[in-house]
């Protein structure tokens, strides 16, 4: 007896395992995680280093270079790729596929340290950051105003947005891109600088001597003890126009006297543009273990009571969602199901003209994919574009398969042997074949 045999003698034992497969690959299904790509232990470590004011050049030669050569030797990295910006160097280095990024994260890190002493004293310490799974993130929303400036906007997105998306189970990151951050900005006279025969380093002096913070410890009584404080820095656009920079005889010399101090952006350098207006986008990253489309919905829901406490003049719209192309390969292999049933019972009927062979590849071939699910899930796999694609290639083989066996035993049948002789010999002739497809 061969091994199809047992379901042919035992349609109730096939009903059930039939059922099985059903009822387990549905849930299955609801397990599996939804992600717009696999999940690959892919991660990219980013060393980026400031340097206010020097120029690429510098940047490259004192920063970049020996920050490349020490990061160069640590074990696990694939290839990496540097730049060098006005006034920032970021070195990017991708990791091996699966290779342990805490452990390259921390060979990386002592690699950085022990080249700290030749970088240049002004420059800011090397931050190293580490991304894991895709480095593009998943949904981005962005902000516009006609009324608000740049850095009022972010201020905004710093303060109330931003907390509220990183709080949504499934989220991992959320970055500000093209942001203004509050930022005093003296602009500097020449002329007026020569005039009092000061310079900029001059200048840079006396805000570095002038706003500091100071902790004075404190005062024990013995009844009391008090803290003690010391108005050492500045707070007020009108506490930087007045600091003294330089006293000539019995005149001082004040910032506003040889600059123009106003309370600006950080960076100038960089423009985020969304249908030809300036904006600031968060770009929000998900977790690798996070089902993409559970997170969408949860962001959406966030996302309208967020819109609904934007201040007056601010508008906020989601300009790109990855979770609409993987709805969409979903809503695909869907109608590639509907229209794979309608064309074969149209294709069984027409040739074979009977209705209940029609229904038996009707039930087989949805059968088949969802039983799938349960290997999909016993082997760590998710629901995603390459996954789904998968599936649409494999509807064709399932099809087949149903359509032969069907007309095998429709043969059989017209060649005088009973359904069930004709169920066994041509289960036992194309069980080899279909396996192998």
């Amino acid at each position: 007896m061969r091994f199809t045999d047992i379901f042919i003698r035992r349609p109730v034992l096939a009903t059930v395992v039939s059922l099985m497969l059903l009822v387990v690959g549905l849930r299955a299904a609801i397990s599996l995680p939804v992600l717009q790509y696999p999940k690959t232990e892919n991660a990219v470590v980013t060393v980026t280093t400031a340097y206010f004011g020097a120029d690429p050049d510098v940047v490259a030669g004192f920063i970049t270079t020996p920050l490349e050569a020490a990061i160069a030797q640590a074990a696990g990295i694939d290839y990496m790729t540097s730049s060098s910006t006005p006034g920032v160097s970021t070195i990017t280095a991708t990791l091996r596929l699966n290779y342990d990024y805490n452990t390259a994260q921390s060979e990386i890190s002592s690699k950085v340290n022990s080249v700290l002493d030749r970088l240049p004293p002004q420059s800011q310490k090397p931050v190293i950051t580490v991304q894991v799974g895709q480095n593009i993130a998943s949904i981005y929303l962005s902000f516009q105003s006609s009324t608000l400036q740049p850095n009022q906007i972010t201020d905004y997105l710093t303060r109330v947005v931003v907390p509220q998306v990183q709080a949504i189970p499934g989220i991992k990151q959320a970055d500000i891109i093209g942001a203004r951050n509050f930022a005093l900005r003296a602009w500097l006279d020449p002329a007026k600088l020569a005039a009092f025969n000061l310079t900029a380093a001059d200048v840079n002096q006396a805000l570095a001597t002038n706003d500091f913070i100071s902790g004075l410890g404190n005062t024990k009584g013995q009844m009391v003890q008090v803290t003690l404080n010391a108005s050492t820095s500045l707070h007020s656009l009108t506490d930087f126009e007045n600091l003294a920079v330089k006293q000539v005889g019995t005149t001082i010399v004040r910032l506003k006297d040889v600059a123009t101090v106003s309370l600006g952006s950080e960076d100038y350098t960089t423009e985020v543009l969304y249908n030809g207006q300036n904006s600031i986008v968060i770009a929000v990253n998900i977790a690798p273990d996070a089902s993409l489309l559970e997170v969408s919905k949860r962001l959406t829901t966030v996302f309208a009571n967020v819109k609904t406490q934007l201040p007056e003049g601010l508008a906020g719209a989601i300009v790109f969602n990855a979770a609409d192309f993987v709805n969409a390969a979903i809503n695909e292999v869907t109608y590639t199901i509907a229209e794979t049933l309608i064309i074969v019972m149209l294709v069984v009927f027409a040739f074979l003209g009977n209705l209940r062979t029609v229904a038996i590849p009707i039930v087989a071939i949805p059968l088949s994919l969802i039983g799938s699910f349960i290997m999909m899930l016993a082997l760590g796999y998710s629901i995603n574009l390459l996954t789904l694609l998968a599936m649409v290639l494999a509807i064709g083989l399932v099809v087949d398969d149903a359509i032969i066996v069907v007309e095998n035993v429709h043969r059989h049948m017209n060649e005088g042997m009973s359904a069930f002789d004709a169920s066994i010999v041509a289960a036992r002739e194309l069980a080899g074949p279909i396996i192998a497809m």
